[in-house]
């Protein structure tokens, strides 16, 4: 029971907390940084081993990423000029889920990948190869993959501090944001290192997109104090777990921008494959425009906003009059997904999975703040929709058949698309062509064994497939790859 004398010492005591004034930011990131080692470093490098996910590659929607080992993982953040670079090697952990990795136990992929100012770019042999859609990823990983890194973009952002309390611990926040780029809130606690950081970032799928970031075992190393863990999430799945091996505090980093890639600009082309229909290539990933009575079908809208707009332009050229109006996704996996926003925004409805229509209804409905997209700046809903078995578009013209792969390890709600009068199958990731003429593999892989396998269960006479990676070709090719003659 209360009495008067209390309820009013609480209101002294509760008015005081009120007015308690707000951590001074400036104060808190000058004992960041002496406590960091952060005072003077231009760049910092460090390896590290452990595991992680293949962000946006899930088995099925709403899943967790597929699990990963990394046997190297190395990143350069170059704090001075804004620049990142990071080598991997990585390998599966687990047999399903999709993501540019060989299958299971087959060996891993290596990837260097860099980002600087405006601009993404892998190591492609001796050239570039540019990589607008890893643009956002890597300047969030520039400004939040090391605690002096988070540090000093809060410093350069003008970050603002409160009083924070963040699993249990009392912190302060800083606040900031890196315009059309991310937001973030980086957590100092009493000794000035940082223990965790939240930040969002735009995504062509998912739209604002939250990460967890959590430093943990600072050791003195380098002239720096720095996390021999670093952990973290994104979209609510762990896409990192890793040990640090090595760290080095200003370091050559040497990251400029190859003229290649400074003037990039997404090109699509359109091959004619039969009347009525085209191959539009000119980039990672293919499309295919299947000519109606009174609109086009397109069948991917991949990548980003930025890829989908050249797809879009080059269909929309192709029969006077016509436009796209439908638009067929292969699966979730987010590279063939992330122009379906775009989709959207122009009108078009989209058909996808019965398993993969209510993640895309709930992503959808989730805004870009962090840097508006075309879906946000139009404004419009989707309709989506859901494909379980087959489905089919038709109109009297022509038929387009939608057929749901079974057994697939790449995906779950796994879609081809199969024209009936030009014998031509249209699927993606489970069989890419190889060069021309080359000899099959030594072991036959799943995915193409899989897609051979559906082909023969829903009893199509398939004679040539439309890729969404690389070229058209007869079926013959496929079968040679899993060595049979037909």
């Amino acid at each position: 029971m209360f009495t008067r004398s209390s309820l009013t010492l609480a209101a002294v005591l509760v008015a005081g907390c009120a007015s308690s004034p707000a951590p001074d930011a400036q104060a808190v990131l000058r004992q960041a940084e002496q406590t960091l080692g952060a005072v003077g470093v231009k760049t910092i490098q460090f390896s590290a081993r452990g595991s992680g996910g293949t962000f946006g590659q899930a088995w099925q929607p709403g899943m967790a990423w597929p699990g990963l080992n990394y046997s190297v993982l190395t990143r350069v953040v170059d704090l001075e000029n804004g620049a990142f670079r990071e080598d991997f090697a990585r390998g599966r952990s687990e047999p399903n889920g999709g993501g540019a990795t060989p299958l299971m136990g087959q060996g891993e992929a290596r990837v260097t990948g860099f980002a600087r100012e405006n601009w993404a770019w892998n190591a492609a042999g001796n050239a570039a190869a540019p990589a607008p859609v890893a643009l956002e990823a890597r300047i969030h990983d520039l400004w939040t993959t090391t605690p002096q890194g988070a540090i000093a973009a809060a410093k350069r952002h003008g970050a603002t501090a409160s009083a924070a309390t963040v699993d249990g611990q009392a912190v302060t926040a800083l606040r900031f944001t890196v315009p059309n780029r991310l937001s973030a809130t980086v957590y100092v606690d009493a000794r000035g290192t940082v223990p965790r950081i939240d930040s969002r970032l735009p995504h062509p799928v998912m739209g604002d997109t939250e990460v967890v970031t959590r430093f943990a075992d600072y050791k003195d190393v380098a002239g720096l104090k720095f996390p021999m863990r670093i952990r973290q999430s994104a979209g609510a799945f762990e896409v990192l777990d890793v040990a640090v091996q090595d760290v080095k505090a200003n370091a050559p980093a040497d990251i400029a921008v190859p003229d290649n890639v400074r003037g990039f600009k997404e090109n699509a082309s359109a091959e004619k494959v039969a009347d009525g229909v085209w191959f539009i290539a000119g980039g990672s990933h293919n499309s295919v425009a299947i000519e109606m009575a009174d609109h086009i079908v397109l069948v991917e809208s991949p990548l980003y906003d930025g890829r989908a707009a050249a797809v879009f332009a080059k269909a929309n050229e192709l029969v006077a009059g016509k436009r796209v109006r439908t638009v067929i996704n292969s699966h979730h996996h987010f590279d063939h997904a992330g122009g379906l926003r775009y989709a959207v925004s122009q009108g078009a409805g989209l058909v996808t999975s019965g398993m993969a229509k209510p993640y895309f209804e709930r992503l959808f409905a989730n805004p870009n703040r962090v840097a508006p997209d075309s879906l946000a700046q139009s404004g419009r809903a989707p309709s989506i929709t859901g494909v379980s078995g087959k489905h089919v578009i038709a109109d009297g013209t022509r038929t387009v058949e939608v057929h749901e792969m079974q057994g697939s390890i790449h995906a779950q709600g796994f879609l081809l698309v199969w024209l009936p009068k030009e014998k031509i199958a249209i699927q993606a990731d489970a069989y890419t062509p190889g060069a021309p003429n080359s000899a099959p593999p030594p072991v036959p892989n799943a995915n193409h064994v899989n897609l051979v396998q559906n082909f023969e269960r829903l009893g199509l006479a398939v004679e040539r497939i439309a890729p969404l990676h690389g070229r058209v070709v007869p079926i013959t090719e496929l079968y040679t790859a899993i060595g049979r003659k037909s």
